[in-house]
């Protein structure tokens, strides 16, 4: 359980992101690998976070 979190992230990421696409050079997959994070931390929302993505929910879990 020490490393699930990754792990799950990863699976997600390889799924949503990697698997049957090619990238033209490590520059492309990097640009790609930035613009998934952002999206995974920003965008995504997750019932988990009662509907909110990850940012939004430390930010309303601060106040």
């Amino acid at each position: 359980m020490d490393n699930g979190a990754m792990e799950n992230f990863f699976g997600r990421l390889k799924v949503e992101m990697f698997y049957g696409e090619k990238f033209e050079s490590v520059n492309a997959f990097i640009a790609q690998l930035h613009e998934y994070i952002y999206y995974y931390n920003n965008e995504r929302i997750s019932r988990k976070l009662k509907g909110m993505s990850p940012v939004q929910y430390r930010t309303h879990s601060q106040i």
